[in-house]
């Protein structure tokens, strides 16, 4: 029988695997950029991948209170959310617009993944809340990708 602690640790570890992959995702995409006219997205995808490796360590420190154990990995091993592994394979050439656009699958993956972690019934208030905070970042990086697309058009 699982519990609402066990339910809660998954949730977590799904979470965990959607942030390792966009870290993944956001480190292909660096390698895939030129140095040259690209410092802009390498800077910004650093940024993300950061805000990634934050939001582990918090989801982490989460899992640890409620006496699981965070996940390792990727989500190609996890059975509720499945995001970043497409964006991985489109990263190809070095062009802007197809890495960014890519990105923005991406993140509407990660952000749906959240949204849907969000509205668990048996997620407890103060994990909606720090998930709230994680998604909202999410959502702001969503627009600045969208917003840098758009001016490629």
């Amino acid at each position: 029988m699982e519990t609402a602690d066990n339910k809660q640790v998954e949730i977590l570890n799904d979470l965990i695997q959607i942030n390792n992959d966009r870290i993944a995702g956001y480190e292909k995409a660096i390698d895939g950029l030129e140095d040259e006219g690209n410092q802009d997205l390498k800077r910004l995808f650093r940024h993300l991948v950061n805000n990634s490796v934050d939001y582990n360590e918090t989801l982490e420190k989460q899992i640890g209170l409620l006496d699981g154990e965070p996940a390792l990995g990727t989500s190609g091993a996890g059975k509720l959310y499945r995001a970043w592994m497409d964006f991985k394979a489109l990263i190809t050439g070095g062009d802007r617009a197809a890495i960014l656009e890519s990105c923005i699958t991406g993140e509407e993956t990660a952000i749906r993944a959240y949204e849907e972690a969000i509205t668990d019934e048996e997620l407890a208030s103060d994990l909606q809340h720090v998930l709230n905070g994680q998604l909202a970042e999410l959502q702001q990086s969503y627009q600045e990708i969208t917003a840098l697309r758009k001016v490629l058009e």
